[in-house]
Parts: C-alpha cells; structure tokens; sequence
C-alpha cells in the first residue's frame, strides 16, 4: 500500500487594505480544511491576528502587506495612493520573490492571492480573487483604464480569477465585476461571508456600529458616531475594528463598545440588531446581504469604489447610503427608518463558493 500523502497544501494570501480581504477569506479557508486540504495562511499585522484568531491551528507565515498610506482628507485619497504606486510595485517584487522560496520550503500544492499581485507562480496553480476587476479612481476615464490594463497584466499570470459576487445583473458590485472584457479563467463564487443566518435571534440592539477601514479615517469615523450617538435614546453596541485589542467600555447604559469580535460573536450581533451602519467594504456589503440586513453605509471618503458602491446600491434599494461629510446619526437613522429596503435575494445558493473550492481542490488531486 502506498504511504505517499494525497493532501495538498494550500498557501492563501489576504491583501492589507482593511480587513475585509482577511474576512472574506474566512469561509474558503474552512472550505479548503473540509476538503481535506492543509492551508497555510501569509499575512502581518491585524491580519495577521484576526486570522490567527480565527484558525489558532494553522501555520502563519510573516509577509509584509503593501502598508499603503491614506491621506487624512479624502478628497486627497487618489492622489496619495497614485504617489505610492512606485511601493506597490516594489512590494509586489518582493513577494514574488518571496513565493519562489516558500514554495519549496513548505511545500505548497497551490497559491490563493486575495487581491496581491506577486502571487503567481509557473509550476503550481495560483488563483487571483478580486471584485474590482474596473478600479475606480476620482480621475474617472484615461486613469481607470489605465489602471484595468495594469491590473489585468498582472491577473493574466496567475491560472484563474476567481469573482465574488453573480455573473448576472442581480449582484452586488456592478461595473466593478462586471466590465465588458473579463480576465481569461474567470469564475462568479457568488456572495462570500463567513456568517450565517438564523430565524431564532432575539432583537437585542436598536443599532449596531460596525467600524472599519484604513486609518486615519477609521478613527475619523469613530470619533464621530461616539459624540453623537450619547445623546441618542437608542441601544447600540459599536465595534470599533481593532483585532488584538479585545477591550470593552460602556458609553451609556445602553451603549457598549468592543474593540473586535469573533466572527461567531459579531454574527450573533448582526443578528441581534434592527440596523447596522458600516462603511461600503465590500465585504460588509457581502455579510450584510447574506444575513439580510438592512443598513446604513457611510463609504470611507475619497476611495472611490465605497462611493460608487454606496450609490450603486442605494439606487438598488439595498442600502441607504449617506457620505460622511454630511453624515449626522440622528438625521440618518430618521432617513433609514423611511427607506423603501429591498431584499437581497438571489435564485443561487448563497453557498456557491464551496462549489468553487471543491472542484479546484479535486483538480489539485488529479
């Protein structure tokens, strides 16, 4: 009888931009581990902790994210991350580089890049994940195709692409997944989230605050809701989007907030709350609609897909969506409460993804 295992190892990659790539990974992750599969993940930082958190078992691998910089006012978010392009590009050299010896070193059977371009590899199979096939930029026109052109050069290198969201009109990320030209190898996973819904969830919480994103405005937005929410009659539980940092505090009576949850514990509170506000991540917008929750978006200033993805979906009725210069709690929840919501629903499984995994893992077997 042979000895020789069949079980491969898989290598996945989360960007460092929010930490929404960290979380959307979370469901492949159990997908890859159900289909026997050993999963090694790269990552630093929060990343690196929420994940750790999340699969204590599995090896972590150090890698440098890109460490992109944000500008403190939005309207100067495009410009500053065109300045750093040069560092992107460098960062993306060195973790090509870096593959080369992983590889090797641990065996990797093949490389799942959620949105980082250096990732690709000739001898084993490596998949890009990515919804922003057309990258919005305040510079609208010469500069997006620009920018498709360069991100397509860099897909073409790994052996597919992997879309989450529907191929249909029914989706979630309009023009930004669904250009005229997809790359070569694409596939739709359908809707990504780590969460779950259930029927038998107690209303806890009038509103829960969901914060997130890039520093400064992360801590921007944070300010913000915790001065107005105070004299606000509601219960409200605020998550402030720190992993590493499980500290609680309570504002009011009724207001608590936690620097992170787990994702059974923040399931469980999106569960529990009439309506949450977040920004337009689009992984957010991928756990909101999974639980079918209504929402109000407030799209982190000047990164111009939150802003494009915050009308494209007001406009569907999915959402209410509201830009953070104008942005007051009172106003926007009184708005919300007047907002004709549409469901979210879709004629495919919600779980379309593990159809995904378990063929690309069968693939890797043969």
């Amino acid at each position: 009888m042979s000895t020789i295992s069949t079980r491969k190892t898989v290598l996945i990659v989360p960007l460092d931009w929010g930490l929404g790539h960290a979380t959307r990974d979370i469901p492949l992750i159990h997908e890859l581990l159900n289909a026997g599969c050993k999963v090694v993940i790269a990552a630093e930082g929060k990343h690196a902790s929420l994940l750790q958190q999340e699969f204590p078992d599995l090896t972590l691998l150090p890698l440098p994210g890109y460490r992109i910089q944000y500008a403190q006012k939005g309207w100067l978010f495009g410009w500053k991350i065109i300045q750093q392009i040069p560092k992107i590009l460098n960062a993306i050299k060195y973790e090509q580089q870096w593959l080369q010896k992983v590889v090797e070193e641990h065996q990797i059977d093949a490389v799942i890049s959620d949105n980082r371009f250096g990732l690709y590899h000739s001898k084993i199979p490596t998949v890009f994940i990515s919804h922003q096939l057309l990258i919005k930029t305040p510079f609208g026109g010469i500069t997006e195709k620009f920018l498709q052109s360069l991100n397509y050069r860099y897909i073409r290198r790994y052996s597919a692409c992997w879309i989450p969201d529907y191929a249909d009109a029914n989706n979630l990320s309009g023009i930004l997944a669904h250009p005229s030209v997809l790359p070569p190898n694409t596939t739709y996973l359908g809707c990504l989230s780590r969460f779950e819904d259930k029927s038998d969830v107690a209303q806890q919480y009038d509103l829960l605050v969901l914060i997130s994103g890039p520093e400064p405005q992360r801590s921007n937005l944070e300010k913000m809701i915790l001065d107005q929410i105070k004299a606000l009659p509601i219960s409200a539980l605020i998550v402030s989007g720190k992993p590493g940092t499980p500290e609680k505090q309570q504002i009011t009576p009724r207001v608590q907030q936690v620097n992170h949850m787990n994702a059974k514990d923040l399931n469980e509170a999106m569960l529990a709350s009439k309506m949450v506000l977040s920004r337009s991540g689009y992984t957010t917008l991928m756990d909101l609609v999974k639980l079918n929750k209504k929402a109000i978006l407030i799209p982190t200033p000047g990164q111009s897909e939150q802003e494009y993805l915050g009308k494209f979906l007001m406009k569907k009725g999915y959402f209410y969506n509201v830009p953070q210069h104008t942005f007051n709690l009172k106003d926007a929840l009184e708005a919300a409460e007047k907002f004709a919501f549409k469901s979210f629903e879709h004629e495919q499984d919600m779980e379309q993804y593990k159809g995904v995994v378990r063929k690309f893992v069968e693939e890797l077997k043969n």
